[in-house]
């Protein structure tokens, strides 16, 4: 079988996509004039950091977070706009003509931008062209996840694998979208099945995960935060997660490493990205604002309540890890035969 590893790469929450699950309660950031001697903000407009998902998600937590903490040190007024649509694709669209002057930000989990471009024939943005990164803000893995529908003395993945081969017809797996990095887990572990499990693919996670609880299908690609309280609870039970070492999130179950399938490797990133264009030393500004913002403890708190571990990297770092994404997902989409015909 060919290496399909993808290096430090999730959806999306997928996208998640990523229908990672959810937190209320963060307020907008509201504009507020700056103290004396405190950063301006770039062109005396407006700072918008956009994302492309409806509030109350993992995204829109985190992107109400970072700019409630970049007020004052970055700019004078910081605002969050969700746009959703496209499955996360959208926004990246519409924010790509934005003037790069660091005054139009976007959040996205890295699958918008490493694993779309392999998955949409047409699609409204280019990854390298239309886009540099600020810096990264937190990562989330896969919990490989299965429900009652799987026979309760499956316990490993080794063993759901096994079921896989013998029962090709029942053998099916859900995740939260279709062309998200959940999905392709789901391809990765097909193959090392020896079948093509059945992919059923919902819209985003919470529908999903009704349905591994009720029994309608067996086998869930999870983001690792909607897995956490049901596993602990023993409704739902964790084989397996993607990141490259076991999840503090969890601690009793194997990362796919030390399961023996060390090519299974998916940790996805929220991450922030502004216009190609946009000048080196505004570039440099936003990457000091985001690396001060993540240092919050109450930030920190919030994202350990999502089973997201934040995650702090400069624009050259997290500009590399997109590369490092893009190319690794390119043979596994390929491998899988899928592509979307929007």
């Amino acid at each position: 079988m060919n290496t399909m590893k993808v290096l430090i790469s999730r959806v999306s929450a997928c996208a998640l996509a990523l229908g990672v699950a959810g937190a209320a309660g963060v307020a907008l950031a509201q504009s507020s004039a700056s103290p004396a001697g405190s950063a301006t903000q770039p062109g005396g407009k407006l700072v918008r950091i956009q994302n492309g998902f409806p509030p109350g998600g993992s995204a829109d937590v985190l992107t109400r977070l970072i700019a409630e903490r970049m007020r004052g040190s970055y700019a004078a007024n910081v605002i969050v706009e969700n746009k959703p649509g496209g499955g996360g694709r959208t926004v990246l669209e519409q924010a790509r003509s934005a003037e790069p002057d660091g005054n139009t930000i976007v959040l996205t989990p890295t699958a918008m931008l490493t694993i779309f471009p392999h998955v949409y024939r047409k699609l409204g943005y280019d990854t390298f062209r239309d886009f540099t990164a600020i810096g990264s803000g937190a990562t989330f893995v896969t919990a490989i996840t299965a429900g009652p529908g799987l026979p309760d003395n499956v316990r490993s993945l080794k063993e759901m694998l096994e079921w896989a081969r013998q029962n090709p017809k029942l053998a099916s797996y859900g995740s939260p979208g279709a062309g998200t990095s959940l999905h392709f887990v789901g391809t990765m572990l097909s193959r090392l099945a020896g079948n093509s499990m059945n992919h059923v693919p919902y819209k985003g996670a919470a529908p999903m995960v009704q349905d591994l609880l009720g029994g309608q299908v067996p086998l869930g690609m999870v983001p690792l935060g909607d897995a956490v309280q049901h596993a602990r609870s023993g409704k739902l039970r964790v084989l397996a997660t993607t990141g490259p070492n076991r999840s503090r999130f969890l601690p009793n179950v194997p990362s796919t490493r030390e399961a023996g399938y060390a090519d299974v490797l998916a940790e996805d990133f929220f991450a922030l990205f502004v216009p190609a264009k946009t000048p080196a030393d505004v570039i440099e500004r936003l990457g000091v604002a985001l690396r001060e913002a993540l240092k919050s403890n109450e930030l920190q708190e919030r994202m350990t309540q999502l089973g997201l571990e934040v995650r702090s990297t400069t624009p050259a770092e997290m500009n590399a890890i997109v590369r490092s994404q893009f190319d690794a997902w390119a043979p596994i989409v390929k491998a899988s035969g899928f592509a979307s015909e929007e």
